[in-house]
């Protein structure tokens, strides 16, 4: 970047979070689709610099811009050396980060198997120790409970995808009264939270998932017929998302580990389903059962799977609240029983197979709880179709030191 006269910057969609270095209040800037690891430190002033860096500005706009912010003149190189800071580490949308992510995700592509992110981390990469780390899990749980659902084998799952540090119980009741739906399995279709999706996207990969038993085999001729619904690059447009998102890792483990006890060495073939928010749903008054692409793919899951027997995960949380979620208030304890309602109410229409009224009820608040299952929860029902359920689980995890926010949690099978 020799030249920046005639430049017009554009930042990419980035996540800025407050620090404090050094005694000084400044920005931690890093990429969450990890195209680039780096990570940067911005004071303030460059901080608000990358507001102007929408394509629109050129660099002389964006000192002006600045210098009206401020009220006065700027050191002179300042916004050059930012940018050319920026674009070392990938962060810029420009031809050099093009070839980065097409580099990346050509690897991605080239690879045998998606490979686990979040071994030694979230669980043990070792199957004895990983094995010891789900039985603590489940040592709580009533033996005479478990025997009452050992025939069990429904066509539905919900699970969390929290780290299993805190919701190891909730996996635990949930997957160790499914083994019989495990056995029984043709197909696993796990509609999981793309937390770094786009609105309403609907994302494929014909990649394996890895986990400490092996590889979980892939349906590739179902992702093929949801991919000519899609269109390809609809399809994989997102596909590097499967990277590093943890939600379907983290119930595809919990998936094999009960396969191995149940089917060893014949796992069922899975197809993970990555959904984006619904929140342009939501805000512009639209709904996802009059979006036509949307439907469509539903459809042709209903159809490609007729006739086998399917089970359906979705790897999902609900509720996120409290102030490290950007709320104004501490969740206190009217506040979380009041939660334990709202979530009850969410529970009782998916157990009951509603997708309409579970839509509805979040709608209605403007997701204001923020539930991180909400599309791929919704997309699950409208495939299912009519069913009903049984509540296992529901636990509201802390989310901060002070224990002033959580994530809820549950548990559900469905018939």
């Amino acid at each position: 970047m020799s030249d920046l006269s005639a430049f017009y910057p554009k930042i990419r969609q980035l996540e800025f979070q407050p620090v404090t270095h050094e005694g000084e209040q400044v920005w931690l800037v890093s990429d969450p689709r990890e195209i680039t690891t780096d990570q940067l430190l911005l004071p303030a002033l460059l901080a608000q610099m990358t507001v102007y860096c929408d394509g629109l500005h050129d660099v002389p706009a964006i000192y002006a811009e600045l210098e009206k912010d401020v009220g006065g003149a700027l050191p002179a190189g300042i916004l050059e050396q930012a940018l050319s800071t920026l674009d070392e580490a990938y962060m810029l949308e420009n031809d050099r980060f093009n070839q980065r992510h097409e580099s990346i995700v050509a690897d991605f592509r080239h690879a045998p198997f998606r490979p686990m992110t979040l071994a030694d981390r979230s669980y043990c990469r070792d199957l004895d120790e990983l094995k010891a780390q789900f039985e603590s899990y489940g040592a709580d749980d009533s033996h005479e409970d478990l025997a009452l659902w050992e025939n069990w084998s429904g066509r539905g799952i919900v699970s969390p995808h929290i780290d299993y540090q805190r919701g190891g119980a909730v996996y635990a009741q949930t997957w160790g009264r499914a083994r019989q739906a495990v056995a029984d399995a043709d197909l696993v279709l796990i509609f999981a939270t793309d937390h770094k999706g786009g609105l309403g996207s609907l994302t494929l990969t014909e990649k394996a998932y890895e986990t400490p038993y092996g590889i979980l085999p892939t349906d590739l001729g179902l992702v093929g017929q949801l991919e000519k619904t899609l269109g390809k690059q609809n399809a994989y447009r997102l596909e590097l998302n499967h990277r590093t998102e943890h939600s379907v890792e983290l119930s595809a483990v919990w998936l094999h580990h009960i396969a191995e006890q149940v089917r060893p060495g014949n796992p069922p073939p899975m197809v993970p389903l990555l959904i984006g928010s619904f929140q342009h749903f939501v805000m512009g008054g639209g709904h996802p059962a009059k979006d036509s692409q949307m439907m469509a793919f539903i459809d042709t899951l209903k159809k490609a799977t007729a006739g086998k027997r399917v089970l359906c995960v979705a790897s999902v949380d609900l509720s996120h609240v409290g102030p490290v979620f950007g709320d104004d208030y501490v969740m206190d304890a009217a506040k979380r029983e009041q939660l334990i309602k709202t979530d009850a109410s969410l529970v009782d229409a998916v157990i009951g197979g509603d997708a309409e009224r579970f839509y509805a009820e979040i709608a209605e608040i403007e997701d204001r709880n923020k539930v991180c299952g909400f599309s791929p929860l919704y997309l699950m029902l409208k495939y299912m179709g009519e069913t009903a359920g049984t509540r296992i689980g529901y636990e509201q995890c802390s989310a901060d030191a002070e224990d002033h926010s959580l994530v809820s949690i549950c548990g559900l099978l469905l018939d």
